[in-house]
C-alpha cells in the first residue's frame, strides 16, 4: 500500500539545501538523456555524467534542449546538476524531497514546477504516484522522474519523427507537453476508477459482503491521493498561464488555458466520485443495519413463539404429585394439541400484522 505521507525525520536538524533523498528509491542507477532539436535538426544521446548537460544552458543556442533525469536519489548528481544550471539550493532540495505539493515558482531566469504523476497498478487496482519536477529555461527544460515512465514516450516520439508543431516552438511549448501529458494521464485513471465504481454499486445492491467494504475504503483512499495531487494543481497552470515571465510566451498561454480547463474537469468529477463512495459506505452500512434488523426480527418471533410453549412444558414438569391430567391415558396429545393451536394462533396473528 502506497504512503500517503513520507518520513522527514532523516531532515532533522540539517541546514537548509541539505540534499537528502526523502522517498523510496526507486531506480538504481540514474540515466540522463538529452534531446536537442530545432526544427530542422534532431539530436539524442545518453549521457555518461552531469557534465555533458552544461553546454544546452547557453542562451545563444538556437536549439531547444530537453534533458530528462531518470532517479532523484542520488544527490552528488543533483548536486552538480544544480550548480552547472544556476539553480538554488532549495530547488534542488525539493526535487529530492518527493512529498512535495504541487507547486509552481518563479525565479525569473527559470520556472520550477513540481506536480504528480499518477499510475494505475493493474494487479490490484492501486494508484501510485510520481513526483515529476521540471526546469523550464530559456531553450532548455529539465525533467526530474524517480523512474523511467511511459507518460513522456509519446512526446519523445513526436519529437523524434516532427509531428506537430512541437519542434517549431520553443522550450515553454515542450514544458506545455510534458504537463499536459501528465494531466491527460488522469483521465485515464478517473476513467478506471469510474468503472470500478460502477462495478461495485452493482455488487453493493446485490450482495454487500465485507470484501465491499473494503473495496470502498481502498476508493477512498486513493480518493485522497488523487485530491492531493490536482487540487495544488489548478493553482500551478494558473500560476504559468497568469505569470509575467517572459520565459512563456503569450502563444504557449493559450494552450496552458486549455490544462487549466481540463484540471477543473477532473476535479468536478473526482469531487463527484467522492460524493458516490460516500453515500455507498452509507448504503453498505444501511444494507448491514438491515440484514442485521431481519435477523433479529426473526428471532424474536420464534423466541416470542416459544414463550407460551416452554411455559406451559415448565408447569407439566413440576415435581408435583397431583397435577390436572396427570395420569389421564390422553394428557400426553392434548398438551401437544393445544402447543400447536397455540403455535398456529400466534403465526397467524404475526402474518395478520405483517410483522
Amino acid at each position: 500500500m502506497v504512503k500517503l505521507i513520507k518520513k522527514r525525520s532523516r531532515k532533522a536538524g540539517l541546514p537548509p539545501g541539505s540534499l537528502i533523498h526523502i522517498g523510496e528509491k526507486k531506480t538504481e542507477e540514474v540515466k540522463i538523456a538529452i534531446i536537442e532539436y530545432d526544427e530542422a535538426h534532431f539530436h539524442e544521446q545518453t549521457a555518461r555524467s552531469v557534465e555533458e548537460c552544461f553546454p544546452f544552458k547557453d542562451k545563444n543556442r538556437s536549439t531547444v534542449a530537453w534533458i530528462n533525469i531518470d532517479g532523484i536519489h542520488e544527490g552528488e548528481i543533483l548536486g552538480k546538476l544544480g550548480e552547472g544550471f544556476g539553480l538554488h539550493p532549495l530547488i534542488v532540495e525539493d526535487i529530492m524531497n518527493t512529498d512535495q505539493r504541487p507547486k509552481c515558482e518563479d525565479f525569473d531566469a527559470y520556472y520550477y514546477v513540481v506536480l504528480k504523476m499518477l499510475h494505475c497498478n493493474g494487479k490490484d487496482g492501486e494508484i501510485i504516484s510520481e513526483q515529476v519536477s521540471l526546469i523550464l529555461g530559456s531553450n532548455f527544460v529539465i525533467s526530474f522522474q524517480e523512474r523511467a515512465g511511459d507518460v513522456f514516450r509519446g512526446i519523445m516520439d513526436r519529437v523524434r519523427t516532427n509531428k506537430g508543431r512541437i519542434r517549431k516552438m520553443g522550450a515553454d511549448y515542450l514544458a506545455y507537453c510534458l504537463l499536459d501529458a501528465i494531466v491527460d494521464n488522469y483521465f485515464i485513471i478517473m476513467e478506471t476508477l469510474g468503472e470500478k465504481i460502477e462495478l461495485l454499486e452493482d455488487e453493493l445492491v446485490s450482495n454487500p459482503t465485507p470484501k465491499v467494504l473494503r473495496t470502498i475504503y481502498h476508493l477512498k483512499r486513493n480518493m485522497i491521493l488523487l485530491r492531493r495531487s490536482v487540487w495544488p494543481l489548478r493553482e500551478v497552470i494558473g500560476g504559468l498561464e497568469r505569470g509575467g515571465s517572459l520565459l512563456m510566451r503569450e502563444s504557449t498561454r493559450i494552450y496552458l488555458r486549455d490544462i487549466y480547463d481540463h484540471t477543473i474537469h477532473i476535479i468536478d468529477t473526482l469531487e463527484t466520485f467522492r460524493e458516490m463512495i460516500a453515500g455507498m459506505l452509507e448504503i453498505y452500512l444501511s444494507s448491514i443495519s438491515n440484514r442485521v434488523n431481519a435477523v433479529i426480527k426473526v428471532l424474536t418471533m420464534i423466541a416470542t413463539i416459544f414463550m407460551p410453549l416452554t411455559f406451559i412444558a415448565g408447569i407439566y414438569g413440576m415435581n408435583f404429585k397431583y397435577l390436572p391430567e396427570l395420569e389421564w391415558r390422553w394428557g400426553y396429545p392434548m398438551v401437544l394439541l393445544i402447543m400447536a393451536c397455540v403455535t398456529a394462533t400466534m403465526v397467524y396473528f404475526f402474518k395478520k400484522k405483517k410483522w
